[in-house]
């Protein structure tokens, strides 16, 4: 879904944020508003370009559900391309979209980044949007989500859960997003259960069902008892339930997949902010912005708790949750020690949006390495 991110797509993405004049949690005004004038619903066509197939459970299942929310609330006509390759292809499909009249286009993986940004030279009365990336023009925007909150919440689940006191996480690529979401999801797991640790294994995948199964049987055999994931497929869920072991999803509500191990998931809703840009297209307003959404934004929350989960985990994860959303608990709030016992976040201080972005470190409590 998303290549590695170097050294740029971190300085870049920081500095995007930062010319945005406001807070990343907000979309940005800052640029100039695209010339555009106001369209009817009956008249709006947009466009979204999808890396992997709209039944992958997943990321992609996800973008989806926003596409198919947003035509229900504004009753748009709406285009999408499944299984679009990170390469200049990419270019191709939008180019086809816009000849069917579509005005504003959504890439939804962060290899598509160069080619909407020449897309965006080449058609500047089409508003673009990016996801994940980092990249700004006059008409294309970048957006994503703060998952690392939801990640903590989750991390609540798993460390009630697991009597073994040791929890897996199959993991894509060791790119800050990644590692963000891992040293998450392990400060949730440890603010219930000091003892716990999480164990990393790495697949150097997005999408391979097989691989990414394989490899939480590995840790399985390992002696964790919980499975946690950053890829789009349900392989991990799967591999816990044949084992009896339990699981915490990502990207969808993975319960059906996987319903005797699924504890919860980390999950997005773009449908909030797919409705809110699409109208400020219809409406002329839109501006080129950098976004990164929250809880309070309702982009990312957490799936209904399953059946499986320990007593006591509801209010846990309720209480934690109002804390983040009213700023009392921040989740890389210090102190925080990393693997080494040296400490990289101090009492009373927090990491900014720009060291988050740079993750590079892995907190205390994670068992593994980062190769980069």
């Amino acid at each position: 879904m998303k290549k590695l991110l170097s050294l740029l797509l971190v300085l870049g993405m920081v500095i995007s944020l930062a010319a945005c004049g406001q807070e990343a949690t907000e979309t940005a005004e800052t640029a100039e508003t695209t010339e555009t004038t106001e369209t009817t619903a009956e008249d709006m066509v947009v466009g979204f370009i999808f890396v992997g197939p709209v039944g992958d459970g997943g990321w992609t299942f996800a973008h989806n559900e926003g596409r198919l929310a947003l035509e229900k609330e504004l009753g748009v006509k709406t285009l999408y391309k499944e299984s679009v390759p990170e390469e200049q292809v990419v270019e191709s499909e939008m180019r086809n979209m816009i000849d069917q009249g579509a005005t504003a286009i959504f890439a939804t993986s962060f290899g598509y980044m160069s080619f909407v940004e020449n897309m965006s030279n080449e058609f500047p009365e089409v508003a673009f949007f990016h996801c994940s990336g980092y990249t700004q023009t006059d008409n294309m925007a970048n957006y994503f989500g703060r998952m690392y909150e939801a990640r903590y919440l989750t991390g609540i689940a798993a460390g009630l859960k697991t009597e073994s006191n040791k929890i897996g996480y199959v993991a894509a690529f060791p790119i800050p997003e990644v590692i963000r979401g891992i040293n998450a999801f392990t400060l949730g797991a440890k603010s219930v259960n000091p003892d716990v640790e999480v164990e990393v294994v790495w697949t150097s995948t997005w999408y391979d069902p097989a691989k990414e199964k394989e490899a939480a049987i590995t840790l399985l055999d390992g002696g964790v008892d919980i499975i946690a994931q950053h890829q789009d497929t349900a392989g991990p869920q799967q591999a816990a339930e044949e084992r009896g072991a339990f699981s915490i999803g990502y990207n969808t509500n993975m319960y059906d997949m996987a319903p005797k191990s699924h504890l919860t998931a980390a999950t997005w809703d773009w449908s909030g902010y797919y409705i809110e840009q699409v109208k400020a297209v219809m409406d002329g307003d839109f501006a080129s912005h950098a976004y990164w959404g929250g809880m309070n934004d309702g982009i990312v929350t957490i799936a209904p708790l399953s059946e499986h989960v320990a007593e006591g985990t509801k209010e846990a994860i309720d209480k934690a949750k109002e804390a983040i959303m009213d700023g009392s608990l921040v989740v890389f709030g210090g102190e925080i020690l990393d693997q080494n016992d040296e400490v990289k976040v101090a009492k009373g201080e927090s990491l900014d949006d720009g060291s988050m972005l740079g993750m590079d470190w892995f907190v205390k409590g994670v068992v593994g390495s980062i190769n980069q």
